[in-house]
């Protein structure tokens, strides 16, 4: 029954909701070259926190992947010993 409900009402959402209205494309959108946010970023210096932010994430993403291959290697060398 809520597998029904959830069907239900995500094709009523898709139906009914829009995520975004469509804009129209022109011309000077494909020979645009600058990315004015990324400008901005640099020009108010929160250029520096974005990436410090990403490398933060990144970083830690990378310590737990390695603390859990550690956990998982200790628990594959007991395994052996606890079939003996």
């Amino acid at each position: 029954m809520k597998k029904l409900l959830v069907v239900t009402l995500l094709i009523i959402s898709s139906v009914i909701g829009k995520a975004q209205d469509k804009i129209q494309v022109t011309e000077d959108d494909y020979t645009n070259s600058e990315v004015s946010m990324a400008d901005q970023f640099r020009a108010e210096g929160k250029i520096y926190v974005l990436t410090g932010v990403i490398l933060l994430i990144l970083g830690g993403l990378i310590g737990y992947l390695i603390v859990i291959d550690r956990k998982v290697s200790k628990i594959e060398k007991q395994l052996p010993n606890d079939n003996n």
